[in-house]
């Protein structure tokens, strides 16, 4: 059996003083997100935009992440891009609170899938799918949202504080069975091999372990991990990208679930590494304002090269 949370456990200690912070923030994020959708929707991008003024650190990283991929742009393009960038992660908090708090019918209403019977595909057969999560500030929602029509196994990273954690187990168990440790790669091979959904995210830099260097956009040597490479050749799973879109003109959400891909290159790790990627940059430019720019995407380098960031 894998390491899972089939039901995270509610102890007296994530009652003390010192999380009660959190539990009054957590009750003002609930309360918000009954309101109508569009109010939120529109406090978010404030809060954003007022984000973006304190969390300088953060600032500089985004504007540096998309100067080395779209090198192209202009400077003004560039500071639009960020902006937009910034309003959608004040968004996301609240899309956040309706991942975990919204009845499935108010996600129903407000999401819709295109592909849908992609999702479906290996059931009868018992093929595992391994759906390629990317790092969209929607990510949250979106896997939500595909928990409304088929739940899957959820791979995640255990938050440092205890509430936090137990919060967001318990958030993501509306729309997974139950939850894995990212660490556990036997655990994940052997949901695949069961005919399970694994929701999987190689688009981050994890560092230089199990990692190879490959092209991202005009960064011609970006970290990028080998798990796919890993878990396909255990476990050959299905490969289905998906992406959570937000739409632009506050009519809810679109999550596009993509064919199978096709012609993964499973004997050469570089090649696949390869491959992902330009993957992951065709879904990214269906949305690239709604990225997770934010993270030091390029923060390991090759030996002797210098650091791209200054922050």
């Amino acid at each position: 059996m894998a390491k899972n949370h089939i039901r995270p456990e509610f102890t007296r200690e994530l009652l003390h003083p010192r999380y009660w912070l959190v539990w009054f923030g957590i009750g003002i994020l609930y309360l918000l997100v009954l309101l109508p959708y569009p109010w939120f929707n529109r406090l978010g991008r404030w809060l954003g935009r007022l984000a973006m003024r304190v969390m300088t650190r953060r600032k500089k990283i985004t504007r540096r992440n998309i100067e080395l991929c779209f090198p192209d742009m202009t400077e003004e393009q560039h500071e639009q891009w960020m902006i937009k960038n910034f309003e959608g992660t004040g968004q996301a908090i609240f899309e956040t609170g309706m991942a975990w708090f919204w009845p499935d019918w108010r996600i129903k209403k407000w999401c819709k899938i295109q592909g849908v019977e992609n999702l479906m595909l290996g059931i009868e057969e018992k093929r595992g799918v391994l759906v390629i999560g990317i790092h969209f500030l929607t990510l949250e929602l979106g896997a939500r949202i595909i928990g409304t029509v088929r739940p899957g196994v959820g791979v995640y990273r255990p938050h440092d504080n205890k509430l936090m954690d137990w919060l967001q187990t318990w958030g993501r168990l509306r729309s997974n069975k139950y939850m894995i440790d990212r660490g556990d790669v036997k655990g994940m091979i052997r949901c695949l091999k069961q005919g399970e959904l694994v929701w999987y995210a190689p688009d981050h830099d994890y560092g230089p372990r199990n990692s190879v260097f490959a092209p991202f956009f005009a960064v011609e040597k970006a970290a990028t991990t080998i798990g796919t490479t890993i878990l396909v050749r255990a476990a050959n799973p299905l490969l289905i990208p998906f992406i959570p879109m937000r739409n632009d003109d506050d009519s809810g959400y679109t999550l596009v679930v993509q064919p199978p891909l096709e012609g993964f290159p499973i004997d050469n790790e570089v090649n696949a590494a390869i491959f992902m990627n330009q993957v992951i940059e065709q879904q990214i430019l269906l949305a690239p304002n709604q990225y997770m720019w934010l993270h030091r995407r390029f923060k390991t380098r090759p030996d002797g090269e210098p650091s791209l960031y200054d922050v």
